[in-house]
């Protein structure tokens, strides 16, 4: 597999570019066109000018609008925005509060959270809207870079992720190994967050539910997989037929993102 490029940025968690993949007739992802990262909203005015120069033209958030409420993002100026959300339900204060002592007694709660959480973004309205969109915009820009991410840049990153490089040719394999460099690329943040959990006095078992999510998995991408090859056929099908994205939209994306 081809090492994925990972961008020079400090201050944004998970920050890569698609670019050198081996896609579609062997023509290779073109780099400065296709950014996938973590959450923006911390982002330093260095690194801001280091994706300027990388050239930055759009960013979509794709997380909920209370998480946008919580860390908006850093306007750029020059820099389109779109808040493309895979998922807008917002979990009360109650709700957040018996997941948390959940993760306390059971040490499997938050694996099953996360393959749940996979399957609702291929099967509801609101992530395939979402999904339609982020594709359309991608055809649409014929220049410059477009930025995409969610909070760690993992998961809901990771399935945009992944439509993008099916669409572009990839093979699965690449796109799965793409998918899992998230948790080389979130080691130190996880250990941070160990840290805090020892200090807080949480058991092993709620520990052990904060690793799993902060981790990506093949059995959470398998989840998504599965779920679209049950109920849709396959992943050219589900991108075709449920999405909508004809052909001739994903032809005009490979002309735009892969090298003559």
């Amino acid at each position: 597999m081809t090492t994925p490029v990972v961008l020079p940025v400090k201050s944004i968690r998970n920050p890569r570019d698609l670019g050198g993949y081996c896609g579609l007739n062997g023509r290779k992802v073109k780099r400065h066109r296709l950014l996938r990262t973590g959450s923006i909203s911390a982002m330093t005015s260095a690194d801001e000018q280091v994706l300027l120069d990388y050239g930055l033209t759009k960013v979509i958030d794709l997380r909920s609008s209370a998480e946008r409420r919580v860390s908006p993002d850093r306007k750029i100026a020059g820099v389109e925005y779109f808040a493309l959300p895979l998922s807008d339900k917002a979990n009360s204060g109650e709700k957040n509060q018996q997941d948390m002592a959940e993760y306390r007694v059971d040490q499997y709660a938050g694996f099953r959270l996360m393959c749940d959480r996979y399957r609702n973004h291929i099967l509801t309205s609101q992530a395939k809207q979402s999904f339609r969109q982020i594709l359309q915009l991608i055809a649409d820009t014929d220049r410059g870079a477009i930025l995409y991410h969610c909070s760690e840049g993992k998961d809901r990153t990771g399935l945009v992720t992944v439509l993008i490089l099916e669409i572009l040719g990839v093979d699965l394999e690449t796109i799965r190994q793409d998918y899992l460099f998230s948790n080389y690329m979130l080691n130190d943040y996880r250990a941070k967050r160990e840290k805090q959990f020892v200090r807080a006095g949480e058991n092993d078992k709620f520990r052990a539910n904060m690793r799993i999510l902060g981790t990506v998995s093949d059995a959470f991408l398998d989840s998504a997989l599965i779920t679209i090859n049950e109920n849709y056929g396959s992943i050219k099908q589900y991108i075709e037929q449920e999405l909508g994205i004809s052909s001739s939209l994903q032809s005009k994306i490979r002309n735009l993102y892969l090298e003559k």
